[in-house]
């Protein structure tokens, strides 16, 4: 090789590696599918003020809310893999909500990187006071006497706690009449009201209500009973082995983002979630911390996306 070839080859070199800057050398910009006061909101704004603090950066909250999340994670799949544009979002709009779109443009695990799960929650099985039964087996006794008659309440077609509904209603052979609603707040009104006889739900937001005894508390539906109210039995120790279901919320990358990128965002966000602070915060909203890195993320996942298409599937499901 000539001289002058080689010296422009070390200079183009050196060039590159003075260019190169760490990650993050500008602002990271988390995309939100849903509004600002939803649960992924309130649970990524304290992440996003101690992140700042740890990577020296600003990190953007984003709402874009939408066609049940699509809208903004259809976005996330299509900005730069290069760690700077990031999605935040509830499990369902990945696991659940894909089945039942037939334009929908992305692929949940083909697509997206999963980042860190910053957050898990259990369902609460409620019901109207007036509803003659007060546990799990009482409801399936008065459900199969009267098939078809009580009617359960969710935040929409395909909604996680729609999916609850769907499942219980499947595990344990009897018939609900399902009523989608477009929110929560429109669903809690009702089921206040008596318009509606039972409702799975985030137990901290309707934790108030059943405080003050105007909706009945019948079961939760995680594996052990939940800290905020921990008198109530799970759905499986009530009637139903293996009745568990529940939501998660988590940070996703672009597919092709750098796996050092990946893992530098999951050890810095695995610490906030460990400090006492967030803990509390976290208990408060409902919330478990669950730590872990990308891999076992992928893996909840992919398990999820798999087992709620099959329930979609089994039980006829459609898009309205």
């Amino acid at each position: 090789m000539q001289p002058t070839r080689v010296l422009l080859l070390f200079t183009l070199l050196a060039c590159g590696a003075a260019t190169a800057q760490p990650y993050p050398s500008k602002p990271v910009r988390v995309v939100m599918g849903f509004p600002p006061g939803t649960t992924v909101d309130v649970l990524m704004r304290p992440i996003a003020q101690r992140l700042t603090e740890s990577l020296g950066q600003p990190l953007v909250l984003d709402n874009r809310p939408g066609a049940t999340g699509i809208i903004a994670t259809e976005m996330v799949v299509r900005a730069p893999a290069d760690g700077y544009t990031l999605l935040a979002t509830p499990g369902s709009a990945l696991t659940s909500s894909p089945h039942l779109h037939t334009k929908i443009t992305f692929d949940t695990l083909r697509d997206l990187k999963p980042v860190i799960q910053i957050g898990a929650f259990a369902y609460v099985l409620i019901a109207h006071p007036g509803v003659p039964a007060k546990n799990v087996r009482e409801l399936i006794a008065l459900a199969r006497a009267k098939p078809g008659v009580l009617s359960y309440g969710s935040t929409g077609l395909g909604s996680g706690f729609h999916l609850a509904g769907e499942l219980f209603r499947a595990m344990a052979k009897i018939e609900l009449t399902h009523v989608p609603y477009k929110g929560g707040p429109a669903v809690v009104t009702d089921m206040l009201g008596g318009r509606i006889d039972l409702m799975f739900y985030s137990l901290a937001v309707v934790l108030p209500q059943i405080r003050a005894d105007r909706l009945r508390a019948i079961a939760v539906t995680g594996l052990v009973r939940d800290p905020l109210l921990p008198e109530v039995p799970t759905v499986a120790e009530s009637g139903l082995p293996k009745f568990e279901i529940g939501g998660w919320h988590g940070l996703f990358a672009p597919a092709a983002t750098p796996n050092a990128v990946v893992m530098q965002l999951n050890t810095v966000i695995a610490r906030i979630l460990a400090t006492p602070e967030i803990k509390e915060l976290w208990t408060s909203q409902g919330m478990a911390v669950v730590s872990g890195g990308p891999e076992l993320f992928a893996a909840l996942v992919k398990s999820d996306y798999e087992k709620y298409g099959q329930l979609i599937r089994s039980a006829g499901i459609k898009p309205e």
